[in-house]
């Protein structure tokens, strides 16, 4: 590579795609100002119908989510080489939910701007860092055990 070595953090990532499988993507989601209005069946059922969509609609298979009262936490890979790209699929998704949750209430809703992604590599454990996930109501102090928390769920099964 012109007489540079590689970084190490490059390599990281050959060996990421090197295995063949698509990328795995933990994906955050803020709404805009942190207001705490997700945390209501109709916004959740925004969502979840959403999420069912994606792999139809962008080629996306949508795995565990959490939604917290101000953010959504989700694990996403794409289903095909077809699949819109990662800012294209969330800024979808944000785009329709946005609509849909403003309905709901006589305030506009809206998302940030910008997401959050962790590209899961091939040491982490998805099953590792969905229990970190699970547990964020816990840590919020809004349930005492995660499996409390109503507004979780699973749209495919991702293995990793």
């Amino acid at each position: 590579m012109d007489g540079f070595p590689q970084r190490e953090h490059l390599r990281r990532l050959e060996q990421v795609f090197e295995t063949g499988r698509s990328p795995l993507y933990l994906v955050t989601v803020c709404v805009r100002g942190r207001r705490q209005v997700l945390n209501q069946p109709a916004a959740f059922e925004v969502i979840v119908s959403t999420l069912r969509e994606a792999l139809r609609l962008y080629g996306w298979m949508v795995g565990r989510f959490v939604v917290m009262p101000d953010h959504v936490h989700l694990f996403a890979t794409p289903a095909a080489e077809s699949a819109k790209d990662l800012p294209g699929f969330v800024g979808a998704f944000k785009r329709w939910t946005s609509r849909r949750i403003g309905e709901l209430g006589s305030e506009r809703f809206a998302w940030q701007r910008e997401f959050f992604d962790h590209l899961m590599r091939s040491r982490e454990s998805y099953s590792e860092k969905w229990e970190y996930v699970r547990a964020n109501p816990v840590r919020a102090g809004l349930v005492e055990g995660p499996d409390e928390w109503p507004y979780q769920g699973e749209i495919h099964a991702l293995s990793w």
